[in-house]
C-alpha cells in the first residue's frame, strides 16, 4: 500500500502531471454537467415513504379501487376569528366560492356549492363555538407542486380583495379574520417551499462557517480555501452523477437528502482534506523538495484516508436496506458523496497542493531546519515556524499513559450517565410536528384540532372483505371506548364483498394513545368477522388513515433499526479487523463508538427537550444519528490508532500511544470542530427533523472528538498494553 500510494502521488501530483490532473477533472465535470441533469433538478416531491405491503398503503389502494373519489386532492381553507365568525366573514366565504365557480383556478377539479348557501346553512359545518369554519377546494391529482402554489397564490389574492384585509399573514393571536391553507395540498406546498427557501441559506452558511473555522484554526487564508475548492470540484462530479441516476429511475432523491448531503460533503470532505494537509505540513519540515514531501504525505496518510472513507461509504450505504423510503433515499447520495470526496482528496487535492507548495501555509510556512537557518541568516531575525503539536496535545498524550484507569472511570461514568437518558426519549413521526409552529398549514391544522372534535381532523378508515357473508360491524366499532362516531358501511364498486367504515376517534388521532390503539381496532374488527365464520379474519381487515400511517411508520422504522444497526456494526467490525488485524482493538473501538452514540442521543434529547422546548424527538433521528456517528466516529479512531500502530514498530508501548495522541490530536480536533460546525448549520433550517438531526450529530462529533478519541480510546489502549494488538505480530514486542 505504501509503495502504491507513493507511485500514485507521483502520477497525480508530479512536477509535470499536476496540471494534467487539474485539466482532467475540469473536462470530466464539464462533460458530465453538460449531458446529465444536476441532482436538484431531479428531486422528487413524493411523500409515499412506506413500502407497498404496509397495511395503511394497502388500505389506500383498496379505497382508490373499490371506493374511488373523483373529487381530487383537497386544499382546506380554515376561516378563524377569535370570539366567533361574523356574518361578514360568512359572506366573504360565499363570495370566494362564487368566484371559484365563476372563474376556476388552474387545475381546480371541484368546489362545493358554498357560494349559494345562506349564512345560516354555512354555520352548520362550523365549529361548535362558531370561531372556525373549514371549507375544501379540490385540485387535479396530476398537478405539480409549482402549479398548486400558483393556484393558491391566486386564491389568496382573491380572498384578500374580498375581505379588504390581509387575512393570511397576520399573527393568529391578533383580532380580525384569519385564513390558513392546510390539508394535503397546503402541507405538500409548505414542505417544498421550506426546502426551496433553505437550500441557498444552507449552502452559504456552511461555506462561511467552514471558511471561518479553517482560518481561525490554521491561521492561513490560502489553506482555508484549498479544502473548499476540493469540495467544490467533488460536488461538481457528484451532482450530475446523482442527477443521471435519478433521471434513469435508479434512485429517488428528495430535498431533505440533498440538504444533508451538502452538509456532509463539506464536513467530512474538509476532514479528509485536513488529514492529508496536516501530514504534508509535517513532511515539509523534513523534506526540502515539496514534491517529495507531498508524495510521502500521500503514502503515509493515504491508507488511513482510504480506510476511513471506505468505512463511512459502506456504513451509509447500509441505509439502502431500509424499507422506509426516507432512509433509503439517503443511502446512495450520501455514500456516493463520501466516495467521490475520498477520490478527490487523493486524486485532485494533491495537484493543488503541489502547485501551491509551501505558500499554501502562509504566513506560517513550514521549512526544514536547514532552510529556516538559511532564511534567518539572510533576514537577520528569527523565522516563525508552524506548530505541529501544541503543549496541550503533548500533555494529553502524557496524561492518558500515566493515569489511564482514572480517565477510563471518569469518561465511562460521564458518557454512561448520558446514555441512561435514552430510554426516556419521546419520539414522534408526524410530518406537521417537523414544521415551524407558525407555518400556515400547521397553524390551520392546529385551529381545526382546537375547535372541532379531535378525531374529525383525521378519521380512521376501516376496510373489510366479507367474502359475501352478511357482516355488520357498526355496533362493535361504536362500542369501543375510543369511538366518537362510526359511519354507515359503504360497499365496493367493483367487488361488493368489500365494506368501508369511517371511524371518528374520541381522542387526538395523532396522539401516542391513538397510534397504540390501531392493533386493538384491527383485532376488534377481525373478531367480528371471525364470529360470522370467516377464517383467517385478520387477513381480511385493513386499517387506513393518518393514525394507521403513523403506526405503520413506527413499526417499519423499528424493523429498519433492528436490521441496519447490527449490519453496520458487523461491517465496520470486519473493516477494522482487516485494517488493524486486531480482534481486541476492533472490539473496544466499536464499544467506545457505540457508547459515544448513546451518550450523544441522551444529551441531544436533553438539549432538544429542555433547550428547544420540543415535546418529542423526530422518530427518524436515532437511526440517522447512529449510522452517521458510528461511521464518522471510526474515521477518527482509525486515523489515531493507525499512528499508534506505526509508532509501536520503533517505540515502547506507552511512548507510542503518547506520541500517537500528540501527532493526531491537533488535526482531529480541528476536523471534529469543523464537522460538528457544519452539522450545526442545519439549525438554520425551519424543518425540525433537520434541526434535531444536526443537533444530535454535532453533539456526538464533539463528544467523540474531545472525550472518546483523545482520552478514552488511548487510555484503554494503555491498560491493554501489547494485548491491544492481539493477535497481530506487534503484540509480542515488549
Amino acid at each position: 500500500m505504501y509503495s502504491f500510494l507513493k507511485k500514485w502521488g507521483k502520477i497525480v501530483a508530479g512536477n509535470k502531471s499536476r496540471f494534467a490532473t487539474l485539466v482532467v477533472w475540469i473536462l470530466v465535470i464539464g462533460i458530465l454537467s453538460s449531458i446529465w441533469p444536476q441532482v436538484n433538478q431531479e428531486e422528487t416531491a413524493s411523500n409515499n415513504l412506506l413500502p407497498e405491503d404496509a397495511m395503511s398503503v394497502e388500505a389506500e389502494k383498496i379505497m382508490q379501487k373499490q371506493f374511488p373519489n373523483d373529487s381530487g386532492i383537497p386544499l382546506l381553507l380554515v376561516w378563524y376569528r377569535d370570539g366567533g365568525l361574523t356574518d361578514d366573514d360568512y359572506q366573504s366565504v360565499q363570495a370566494a366560492y362564487q368566484q371559484l365557480k365563476k372563474d376556476p383556478l388552474e387545475y381546480q377539479s371541484l368546489v362545493p356549492d358554498f357560494g349559494n348557501m345562506p349564512v345560516e346553512a354555512l354555520k352548520q359545518p362550523a365549529s361548535q363555538d362558531l370561531e372556525a369554519l373549514t371549507t375544501p377546494v379540490f385540485f387535479e391529482e396530476d398537478a405539480t407542486t409549482e402549479e398548486l402554489q400558483q393556484a393558491m397564490e391566486t386564491l389568496k389574492n382573491t380572498i384578500n380583495d374580498l375581505t379588504a384585509e390581509n387575512s393570511f399573514d397576520t399573527d393568529i393571536g391578533e383580532d380580525g379574520l384569519h385564513v390558513r391553507f392546510t390539508g394535503p395540498v397546503g402541507i405538500q406546498t409548505d414542505a417544498v417551499e421550506l426546502f426551496s427557501q433553505a437550500d441557498v441559506t444552507l449552502l452559504i452558511a456552511t461555506v462561511i462557517l467552514v471558511l471561518v473555522l479553517l482560518i481561525v484554526l490554521y491561521r492561513s487564508p490560502i489553506l482555508a480555501v484549498v479544502p473548499l475548492i476540493s469540495v467544490g470540484f467533488a460536488y461538481g462530479l457528484i451532482s450530475p452523477l446523482l442527477g443521471f441516476m435519478a433521471n434513469q429511475g435508479w434512485i429517488e432523491v428528495d430535498a431533505q437528502a440533498i440538504s444533508i448531503m451538502t452538509v456532509l460533503l463539506f464536513g467530512a470532505g474538509t476532514d479528509y482534506c485536513l488529514f492529508l494537509i496536516s501530514r504534508y505540513r509535517d513532511e515539509l519540515q523534513l523534506e526540502t523538495n515539496k514534491y517529495t514531501a507531498l508524495h510521502k504525505a500521500i503514502s503515509h496518510s493515504g491508507g488511513a484516508i482510504m480506510m476511513s472513507c471506505l468505512t463511512t461509504v459502506i456504513g451509509l450505504f447500509t441505509l439502502s436496506l431500509a424499507q422506509y423510503a426516507s432512509y433509503d433515499r439517503f443511502a446512495v447520495p450520501f455514500s456516493l458523496a463520501i466516495l467521490i470526496m475520498g477520490v478527490a482528496v487523493l486524486a485532485f487535492l494533491p495537484a493543488i497542493l503541489s502547485m501551491l507548495g509551501r505558500i499554501a501555509f502562509f504566513p506560517f510556512i513550514p521549512r526544514t531546519e536547514k532552510m529556516a537557518q538559511e532564511l534567518e541568516e539572510k533576514k537577520g531575525k528569527p523565522v516563525r515556524h508552524p506548530k505541529t503539536r501544541s503543549r496541550f496535545s503533548k500533555s494529553v498524550g502524557r496524561l492518558v499513559t500515566e493515569k489511564p484507569w482514572r480517565i477510563i472511570a471518569i469518561c465511562t461514568i460521564f458518557l454512561g450517565a448520558l446514555a441512561l437518558v435514552v430510554p426516556k426519549i419521546s419520539l414522534t413521526y408526524g410530518l406537521l410536528d417537523s414544521f415551524p409552529k407558525d407555518m400556515p398549514s400547521r397553524e390551520g391544522f392546529t385551529i381545526i384540532a382546537e375547535h372541532y372534535p379531535p378525531g374529525t381532523i383525521a378519521p380512521v378508515q376501516i376496510i373489510v372483505d366479507t367474502e359475501g357473508k352478511d357482516v355488520s360491524l357498526q355496533d362493535q366499532l361504536a362500542s369501543m371506548d375510543i369511538t366518537e362516531s362510526v359511519s354507515e358501511p359503504r360497499t365496493g364498486e367493483e367487488n361488493q364483498d368489500y365494506q368501508a367504515y369511517e371511524l371518528t376517534l374520541a381522542m387526538d388521532p395523532y396522539s401516542r394513545d391513538a397510534i397504540d390503539r390501531i392493533p386493538a381496532i384491527k383485532n376488534t374488527v377481525a373478531k367480528g368477522l371471525k364470529d360470522t365464520g370467516i377464517e383467517n379474519a385478520g387477513d381480511h381487515v385493513w386499517i387506513g388513515g393518518e393514525t394507521a400511517t403513523l403506526y405503520d411508520t413506527e413499526e417499519i422504522t423499528k424493523q429498519d433499526q433492528n436490521l441496519i444497526i447490527p449490519v453496520v456494526l458487523i461491517i465496520i467490525a470486519a473493516l477494522l479487523l482487516a485494517y488493524l488485524r486486531s480482534i481486541i482493538a476492533m472490539i473496544y473501538l466499536l464499544l467506545t463508538v457505540v457508547l459515544s452514540y448513546l451518550s450523544a442521543l441522551g444529551l441531544g434529547w436533553l438539549v432538544i427537550h429542555y433547550g428547544f422546548d420540543a415535546p418529542a424527538m423526530q422518530g427518524l433521528i436515532p437511526l440517522y444519528a447512529f449510522v452517521f456517528l458510528v461511521a464518522l466516529g471510526e474515521d477518527y479512531n482509525i486515523f489515531m490508532v493507525s499512528n499508534i500502530w506505526k509508532n509501536r514498530k520503533h517505540m515502547p508501548m506507552k511512548e507510542a500511544i503518547a506520541e500517537g495522541v500528540g501527532q493526531t490530536s491537533g488535526v482531529i480536533s480541528s476536523a471534529g470542530l469543523i464537522l460538528a460546525g457544519t452539522f450545526s448549520v442545519l439549525a438554520v433550517l425551519p424543518m425540525q427533523v433537520l434541526v434535531q438531526f444536526g443537533t444530535v450529530t454535532a453533539i456526538g462529533v464533539l463528544l467523540d472528538t474531545f472525550i472518546v478519541r483523545p482520552l478514552l480510546v488511548p487510555s484503554i489502549t494503555t491498560v491493554l498494553g501489547r494485548f491491544a494488538f492481539w493477535p497481530g505480530k506487534l503484540w509480542r514486542k515488549k
